[in-house]
């Protein structure tokens, strides 16, 4: 049997080091692509880098995806079954600072991403959406099936915009692409911009946490082991063409799919941050402050169709998650 060889895009970053680390688990070929930039701590990116070049089926390019020319020579040169696109300028508030990156890493870097698709005879194509293109909504919980007609961040913008465009690759050219609509990825080795990262160095610092839109805010907290089983499940079902879309943005006649992967039970951010108090053993020193431009009050994601397509939903308790990131938190930074 000839493994599969799938490309992951943001391999340094946090879900695609989880997700990297489970697919050569379970022995596929991977092929890690991240440009290693600074949006935040780059040692963070480096430890996750180097555990994974500690398994010989792993293989790392150092490329940016708006870099058409490196691009066009990395699909030229290497033979890919898969293509799982989670590299991204992150972060809903940096948007507001640097709208340029966010273009030319998520709009941009992702055309690159069809254009090698379109040509290489990808089986599949997924990529990273997020919550956020939900936007302004106020249905809950979130369903892929709802119109996301309302953005209220470029990031927003971006992730929308990278759904229409693999919209039309997968009209045009028959691509199966299937985009996965993320909520709140927490666990170890994640984003130090997150919030979850974020309390619990200033709690052990004793430090003051922000707290936005004073407490007055709800999450769907997702750990990130649930994300990578959801998204092993979906890589090996190629998205087909549905008869039943027209009044289903989810759907279309052409080979395309979106899933929301959400743990489908939102906690409250002062909950949240009492669950973090226990599981540190320290009270947090509270700030508390207005909501964000660009943010939302609450996300629920609705994953029917996850769980009807796939068996899936994910289930690990928030307790759990958070013993996990701080269990990790301590050893890593040694505190």
């Amino acid at each position: 049997m000839r493994y599969k060889t799938i490309l992951v895009t943001g391999a340094a970053g946090f879900i695609g080091f989880h997700l990297s680390k489970e697919l050569l688990k379970r022995r596929f070929n991977v092929v890690g692509l991240d440009n290693m930039n600074h949006y935040y701590d780059v040692s963070l990116k480096q430890s996750r880098l180097e555990i994974l070049m500690r398994e010989p089926n792993f293989s790392f390019l150092k490329i940016d995806l708006e870099d058409r020319v490196a691009m066009e020579w990395m699909f030229d040169n290497h033979e890919f079954d898969i293509v799982i696109n989670l590299a991204a300028q992150a972060g809903v508030r940096y948007s507001l600072k640097e709208p340029h990156t966010y273009v030319d890493s998520n709009v941009k870097g992702f055309m690159n991403i069809l254009e090698g698709c379109r040509y290489n005879k990808i089986e599949h194509l997924l990529f990273a959406s997020s919550s956020s293109v939900y936007g302004a909504n106020t249905k809950i919980p979130f369903s892929p099936k709802d119109g996301i007609d309302h953005p209220m961040a470029i990031y927003a913008a971006t992730k929308k915009a990278n759904e229409m465009m693999a919209h039309s690759y997968s009209s045009l050219y028959g691509l199966p692409c299937t985009g996965i609509r993320f909520f709140t990825v927490y666990g170890p080795y994640g984003r130090p911009d997150l919030s979850l990262f974020l309390f619990t160095k200033a709690i052990l610092e004793d430090k003051p946490i922000q707290v936005f839109n004073h407490g007055d805010m709800s999450r769907d907290f997702t750990y990130v082991d649930d994300v990578v089983e959801g998204l092993t499940r979906i890589m090996l079902n190629p998205a087909k063409p549905s008869t039943e879309w027209e009044n289903d943005p989810s759907r279309s006649y052409a080979p395309f799919r979106i899933y929301n992967i959400g743990n489908n039970k939102p906690i409250e951010l002062n909950k949240f941050i009492e669950i973090i108090e226990e599981t540190i053993g320290k009270k947090a020193e509270k700030e508390y402050v207005g909501m964000q431009d660009g943010d939302v009050q609450r996300t629920y994601a609705d994953v029917d169709d996850l769980e009807k397509d796939f068996d899936f939903k994910p289930t690990t308790p928030i307790e759990e998650g958070i013993k996990k990131f701080v269990d990790w938190y301590r050893e890593y930074y040694n505190v």
